[in-house]
């Protein structure tokens, strides 16, 4: 028996590794989260905000959601039933304020996995619920073989195999780049269906803003970054994060975010292989995060900019995560920052958050953002935390009915942010 890392730490499962048609297939017992509470958890002291960390390295039973930065905002934390008594027992006797959010965490996977088979039984690709890793890059090559603007990438493959799938979607040579990456973290199943929507809508919207967009950059997307988590959080783990790449007998995988070589485990990073925020034992590590930066390296000079898809928290953030000094075109970022949020608030009201991540959520160093920006001279570089906000606690199940709208507000928001941009001249030299 294992205990896995990370998020999957909680749950004991029997795993193999088979291969299967040259890709390593993890023959698992699916992990299950039966009578797992979720508290939340807000500190109302410096002493009690270091007390509620703590836990995080304390004990492999607990499940950190959401992290509080300050005094005042909350840790969202799943606790493993035979860990509830000792859990609670700790937060009273330090008077720390918590509540129980949900008696029972597997219900909502389960609902979630019933739908998703029923739906997949039907056959169609479309945007009303997730799809697996297999259907992404099968629909990834059906747009390709019906659209002659849309020619299919290979970055690589991943630890177990699989393919770093994207595409290339261009109008005629001589435009600048624009780089989409979805799924770094496998549990984030908007990031993947929001990429897939956008792309989608520039090859085959007819509204006059979006077709200008489309033909304006050549867009390199790739959908999932992370193929071999994405595709253990559909077989195995729900709240998988990381790659796969097995670190001794226990632990597995690295945060694919934390392991990009710009300033690479100097800030919210764990050095313990079975944390989620593990950044690898050396700056690209990783097969998955060192073949897409060697994809990228081939495009230096011609990217304009990069945009990463993650979830939630409904935050458009900027350079950099290693430290509160700012970038030297900070004030650029941060004003083309606002303009987007507000174009992305027009349709349905959802409000977002913005600034450089040191700032507005935490210090992390080592991701694909600050890696573009800093080592690659893209001067145009965003990472989107898309629905919910983060008050929600369940943002990892975000119900299908809220993929559409969320990808409809991102690309409204996305055309403000490379046409404001664009106006301030970031895109002339690239080609």
């Amino acid at each position: 028996m294992v205990w896995n890392g990370g998020f999957s730490r909680c749950a004991v499962a029997l795993v193999a590794v088979v291969a299967f048609g040259g890709v390593a297939i993890e023959a698992a017992e699916v992990a299950r989260y039966d009578n797992y509470r979720l508290y939340r958890v807000t500190p109302q002291s410096e002493e009690q905000l270091r007390a509620v960390a703590a836990m995080e390295q304390a004990s492999d039973s607990l499940i950190f959601l959401e992290t509080a930065r300050k005094v005042g905002d909350r840790f969202d934390i799943v606790v493993a039933p035979h860990k509830l008594a000792d859990f609670t027992e700790t937060l009273e006797a330090d008077y720390i304020q918590h509540q129980v959010i949900d008696e029972n965490v597997q219900n909502a996977f389960d609902q979630e996995r019933t739908r998703i088979t029923n739906k997949r039984a039907k056959g169609t690709f479309d945007w009303s619920d997730y799809h697996t890793l297999e259907e992404v890059h099968a629909w990834l090559d059906k747009l390709a073989s019906e659209h002659s603007e849309v020619e299919l990438l290979d970055a690589g493959r991943s630890h177990q195999n699989r393919t770093l799938k994207g595409v290339k979607l261009s109008y005629g040579e001589g435009r600048p780049g624009v780089f989409i990456e979805g799924g770094t973290h496998a549990r984030e199943w908007i990031s993947p269906d929001t990429v897939t929507y956008i792309l989608n809508e520039l090859v085959n919207s007819e509204d006059a803003q979006v077709r200008a967009l489309a033909e304006k950059f050549d867009w390199y997307v790739f959908p999932s970054v992370n193929p071999d988590g994405y595709a253990y959080t559909f077989q195995v783990n729900r709240l998988w994060r990381k790659t796969r790449k097995p670190y001794g007998p226990f632990c597995y995988g690295a945060d694919p975010n934390r392991n990009w070589d710009f300033h690479w485990a100097e800030q919210g990073t764990s050095n313990n292989a079975c944390a989620d925020t593990y950044a690898g034992p050396q700056a690209f590590s990783e097969v998955e995060t060192r073949s897409l930066s060697a994809f990228v390296e081939k495009l230096r000079g011609k990217l304009g900019a990069y945009i990463a898809f993650h979830s939630y928290s409904q935050l458009l953030l900027f350079p950099y995560g290693h430290t509160g000094e700012h970038s030297p075109n900070h004030k650029d970022l941060n004003e083309i920052a606002e303009a987007t949020v507000k174009s992305l608030a027009k349709r349905y009201g959802t409000q977002y958050k913005y600034g450089n991540v040191y700032d507005a959520i935490y210090p992390a160093s080592g991701s694909s953002v600050d890696w573009s920006y800093g080592a690659q001279d893209v001067k145009i570089a965003y990472t989107y935390e898309l629905r919910p906000d983060s008050d929600a606690w369940n943002g990892f199940v975000l119900p299908p009915n809220q993929i559409v709208p969320t990808g409809e507000e991102t690309l409204d928001s996305l055309v403000t942010l490379l046409e404001e941009s664009s106006a301030r001249g970031y895109y002339d030299a690239k080609n």
